[in-house]
């Protein structure tokens, strides 16, 4: 059970963004409010509110910073994006709920093997209060999405994503080596409970640490994300920073090796050289492809395109415990996809009517690992389809703005944010690592590509040097003036 600092700590976390926002330029304390509350606040600890979602460590940072910015800040939020398919998608993923809901009001019951008489367990069917709190949940997912898009989309801001994560990540990596030594213990001791299966962060004969995340996957995934940061932060750096940036990426990469988890490592391996040698228009036409994979997964995963037994005939050679916990997940992802098959287009619901359960006890049948069938099998090919394309259009987009070239506007760290998010989105087909810096990427590229199609306001500083020396490849221990780096003081912050 969580104790009492666990409450406090979720709760007292609004004040804690009113100072961060007061204090820091806009773009720096907006980015800090959502990642110091991934990184410190405790896990599975919600308050719970009437009618709306329970506040948790991704929502209540989220909403908090919407409302200082909306009402104390009286900073201008526009919530209805320029790219008519990004309208769309988001009046998809807020009311496609209203279907779901619609289509589930009666119980969901389960039957034994072989069985055609149900079981004393059951799921009660969805109301009109789980419609209304299905919206606002989804609303609240958005809203880093959409300060992303109106705060972040400058080259300033999307630099400021990318030193958050990497200070983020040097930051948490103390705590991760603590459990990395003494074992994964830190939110027992500060919060009170342990948050997973302590069997599972035991890897190689040691320890995988998990801090205050959801799991040790989270951990080792935002490892690699402030890694892959400090790598293109070091590559476009004066020299007076570059020798600091690089050891900081070597610094991360060990620690990111200690994490011990194997797909992040993968990650690793295949997109630093990417981040490092590759212009930024490969790197946006790698990104778009990957999301194309990743919008197309479940099609390709159930025409029987992806080549699951290939797959775990590598991963036995590598580690036969690696390959049968991957064939858990695809079995189990088989399991929820013969369900989601009974509600294709809207889903099940939430409550876990997309699991299977035990029919006597209620006992939970299947694990859902991936963030696509957890999305496909509550909210169906809506919700999908919703969710999944509003996080590809940003690269998409910026794949169709620089098609031709670089234009003169192009934020030079645009193609590292955007190599931030597929890696995300790649990783979210074997688990559910969406999380709120998540949207604030995306959103931010989706501000940025819609910038670059509007025509230059008089008065607006070009970039036009700096994306023509961002489209020639330069090495890491390459020369060169500083890319991306802020020549201006901040801008004034907004005061009451």
């Amino acid at each position: 059970m969580p104790n009492t600092l666990a409450t406090l700590a979720l709760m007292t976390w609004p004040l804690v963004c009113l100072v961060l926002l007061k204090r820091l330029p806009l773009e720096r304390g907006l980015i800090w409010c959502l990642l110091g509350g991934y990184l410190l606040l405790p896990p599975r600890v919600a308050v719970d509110l009437p009618l709306v979602p329970p506040m948790d460590k991704d929502s209540l940072p989220s909403l908090s910073a919407f409302v200082i910015v909306v009402l104390i800040l009286r900073q201008r939020l526009s919530l209805w994006p320029d790219t008519p398919l990004a309208r769309v998608l988001i009046v998809l993923f807020v009311f496609s709920t209203i279907p779901t809901v619609l289509s589930n009001s009666e119980p969901a019951l389960f039957f034994a093997p072989g069985s055609s008489t149900p079981g004393p367990f059951l799921i009660h069917g969805l109301t009109v209060h789980d419609m209304i709190s299905f919206a606002i949940a989804q609303v609240i997912v958005l809203l880093p999405f959409f300060l992303g898009r109106q705060f972040l989309a400058s080259e300033t801001g999307l630099r400021e994503l990318l030193v958050a994560t990497m200070v983020g990540g040097l930051i948490y990596s103390v705590p991760a080596l603590i459990e990395v030594r003494l074992s994964p213990q830190l939110n027992t001791w500060i919060y009170g409970f342990f948050q997973h299966s302590f069997a599972q962060m035991m890897r190689d004969g040691g320890f995988r640490p998990i801090v205050f995340l959801q799991h040790a996957l989270w951990l080792a995934l935002f490892m690699l994300t402030a890694l892959l940061s400090a790598a293109a932060l070091a590559r476009q750096s004066a020299d007076a920073d570059k020798v600091r940036l690089i050891l900081a990426t070597v610094y991360l990469a060990g620690v990111l090796y200690l994490c011990k988890s194997l797909a992040s490592q993968i990650y690793a391996l295949a997109f630093l050289p990417v981040i490092l040698i590759a212009d930024p228009r490969t790197q946006v036409r790698i990104t778009a492809l990957l999301a194309l994979i990743a919008v197309s997964y479940p099609v390709l995963r159930n025409t029987g395109m992806i080549p699951l037994d290939a797959i775990l005939e590598r991963a036995a050679e590598i580690s036969p415990d690696r390959a049968q916990s991957l064939g858990y997940r695809f079995e189990n992802e088989q399991i929820l996809l013969d369900r989601a098959a009974d509600k294709t287009w809207f889903g099940w619901g939430g409550w876990g009517r997309n699991l299977l359960h035990d029919p006597e006890n209620g006992r939970m049948l299947t694990i859902p690992d991936g963030r696509w069938i957890i999305v496909f099998g509550t909210y169906g090919w809506a919700g999908y389809v919703a969710e999944t394309g509003l996080l590809a259009l940003p690269l998409l987009l910026l794949w169709r703005r620089t098609r031709a070239g670089l234009p003169a506007r192009f934020a030079p760290h645009a193609a590292t944010v955007a190599i931030l998010l597929a890696v995300t989105m790649m990783d979210m087909l074997l688990n559910a690592t969406l999380i709120p810096l998540t949207w604030m990427y995306a959103g931010a590229l989706l501000g940025h590509a819609e910038a670059l199609n509007r025509p230059a306001r008089p008065g607006t500083p070009a970039t036009a040097a700096a994306a023509t020396a961002a489209a020639k490849p330069r090495p890491l221990f390459g020369k060169g003036p500083a890319i991306g780096r802020r020549d201006r003081p901040d801008r004034p912050r907004s005061r009451m």
